[in-house]
């Protein structure tokens, strides 16, 4: 049986119209009529990360477990817990990777200080090379090597006289 093309863009069209209703009708279940709840729950689920997906933020996954977390986001909101509050309860349940932003604690110390120490390091690596380059002293020739020079330059120095009486 073959698929023709006018079947195969219904079929698409019918597709992408499921996905945008889904998707309209998750996020229809948390509007709020107070424009700085709204704007507080927007900045909740763009900064909490799905623990299903990979490196997105609750907001954008369609997981499962995102909705769940956007549920609880927005009860809490509801409820008037505060954004740190709702935060910790997020981390208590997922745990810290769960936050884009790790705090700073004895376990996240190597997460945040990691890039200013390989900077540090590249700095010294740098500065080290520099270093070493600046202490190397070119040796004298001996008189062999400095004959053999003086035959090499008078040899390139005529070279370049005969060109020049040529052109």
């Amino acid at each position: 049986m073959a698929v023709t093309p006018k079947a195969l863009m219904r079929a698409l069209i019918a597709a992408v119209a499921i996905l945008l209703a889904a998707t309209a009708g998750a996020d229809d279940l948390h509007r709020f009529d107070d424009p700085a709840l709204q704007a507080r729950y927007s900045e909740l689920i763009a900064t909490l990360r799905c623990p299903k997906c990979e490196n997105q933020a609750i907001g954008d996954s369609g997981s499962p477990i995102a909705g769940d977390m956007r549920t609880h986001v927005a009860r809490a909101l509801r409820r008037g817990d505060s954004d740190d509050d709702i935060r910790q309860a997020m981390v208590e349940r997922f745990g810290d990777y769960v936050l884009y932003r790790p705090r700073l604690e004895w376990r996240t110390v190597a997460l945040w200080a990691g890039p200013g120490v390989g900077v540090l390091l590249g700095l010294a690596a740098i500065a080290a090379v520099i270093r070493s380059r600046r202490d190397e002293r070119a040796e004298a020739l001996d008189d062999d090597e400095q004959q053999r020079l003086d035959t090499l330059l008078s040899r390139h120095q005529g070279n370049d006289d005969q060109d020049r009486s040529h052109q």
